[in-house]
């Protein structure tokens, strides 16, 4: 039987650019970082001291005001971008509701949850005593509640869950909401991935299992995939949100379509909590079954959006597993790393790379990779697109997350052709 076709009419994006998908793209584009000092939070004897903060943030009439004052941050960030996403896709006002909403769902999943109510609560329980704990404390730190306030302000009654499957979250709920409306449970999916954890308990964690670049002196300069003197990633926050459509109902309701999903794949590595196999064979037999599921060859995937989080062990497995699937077409492919610009946004990762992904499908630009001063051995007959963003007429698109446990996933999306 022919699979349905899934077409991408909107995205929403949350980002240290803020919140507009193509000034977030010109910002990439033109080779800026967004990673700051820290100042959510004192943290002078941290040995990381910089992240990709998201600034000034503002839910302005996307969410009540009440509501945004009481809820995690993830939250505010998941109901932005939703909304932002159905905009773009044309979807507001009576649009909005002629909608069949029985079969509109949500699939915005994160990896970590409300850790700033969460950190909260549990010093206001030391401090204070039980008593003071707000009777929120669970539903915002549930990391399935930015998407259920959502289907709840827009009444979407289709599918609606998260999954958390740390870094690689946002990819999986892409894949996941797009097998919905290939199985027919829903016509339209807000699908993707938030994440807020720049507070205490959040950069600490992350300190103490020595993931983060130390690089303080010079934090712009601090995340660099493939490059020999990375030192580590950087946190970043944010969400990404794309708004799938089966392509019979964006064309009964004259959306914009902007491109179009044609499969993805998630697999497990089955090796530790945090390093990934140092042969690739998870990633690649996970590029493998997104290639097999869209029903593309090889041969005609021309970019690669890398998860390429500037650490020692995971930026060149995932080179090995391309090698492997991909053999001398590696040679023709382009593939650059967002992380460098906006570091790494966690269980958002996938979904604001989706958004980047899709922009370079749009503009026919591929950003560059920063930071790219001295690249590892091996990697000469790759084109990386270092410092300098490069044009490039996309013909599919492989864009990747993996995350701790072991957890991989791979999504392919190309220009759309009637």
């Amino acid at each position: 039987m022919k699979k349905k076709r899934i077409v991408v009419t909107g995205m929403g994006v949350v980002s240290c650019f803020g919140t507009d998908v193509e000034e977030f793209y010109r910002q990439l584009l033109a080779g800026k970082s967004g990673i700051v000092p820290i100042r959510e939070f004192p943290c002078d004897d941290y040995p990381t001291r910089f992240a990709g903060s998201v600034q000034n943030f503002d839910v302005g009439e996307y969410l009540d005001k009440k509501q945004a004052r009481r809820a995690d941050p993830f939250i505010r960030y998941t109901v932005v971008a939703g909304k932002k996403a159905l905009e773009m896709g044309q979807l507001g006002g009576e649009s909005l509701q002629n909608l069949d909403k029985t079969r509109c769902g949500i699939l915005i999943g994160s990896g970590m949850g409300g850790m700033s109510v969460f950190y909260e609560g549990v010093e206001t329980l030391l401090t204070k005593g039980f008593k003071r704990i707000t009777p929120f404390f669970v539903p915002f730190i549930i990391t399935n509640m930015g998407g259920a306030l959502l289907g709840i302000d827009l009444g979407f009654m289709g599918p609606n869950y998260s999954i958390s499957t740390a870094c690689a979250t946002s990819n999986y709920c892409i894949y996941s909401a797009a097998q919905h409306i290939r199985n027919g449970d829903a016509d339209l999916m807000l699908c993707g991935g938030a994440e807020a954890p720049i507070n205490p308990i959040g950069v600490a964690g992350f300190v103490a299992c020595k993931a983060l670049s130390e690089r303080n002196e010079d934090p712009q300069k601090a995340s660099r995939p493939w490059d020999k003197e990375r030192d580590g990633f950087v946190i970043g926050e944010g969400a990404g949100v794309l708004l799938l459509e089966s392509l019979e109902h964006a064309k009964a309701r004259g959306a914009p379509i902007l491109a179009e999903y044609l499969g993805g794949a998630v697999s497990c590595d089955a090796h530790h909590m945090t390093d990934p196999r140092a042969d690739g064979l998870g990633v690649s037999l996970c590029i493998e079954n997104a290639l097999k599921d869209s029903g593309v060859a090889k041969e005609e995937i021309n970019y690669v959006n890398a998860h390429a989080t500037s650490t020692l062990a995971g930026d060149l497995c995932e080179v090995q597993a391309l090698r492997k699937v991909l053999g001398s077409h590696i040679q023709k492919i382009k593939m650059n790393a967002t992380k460098s610009m906006i570091g790494h946004c966690l269980g958002a990762a996938g979904g604001v790379e989706a958004i980047a992904t899709i922009q370079a499908i749009r503009t026919g630009m591929l950003h560059p990779t920063l930071n790219l001063d001295n690249p590892e051995e091996g990697l000469a007959d790759i084109d990386l697109v270092p410092h300098v963003a490069k044009p490039c007429k996309v013909q599919v698109a492989l864009s990747n997350s993996f995350g701790f446990g072991g957890h991989n996933s791979s999504l392919l999306f190309a220009p759309y052709v009637p």
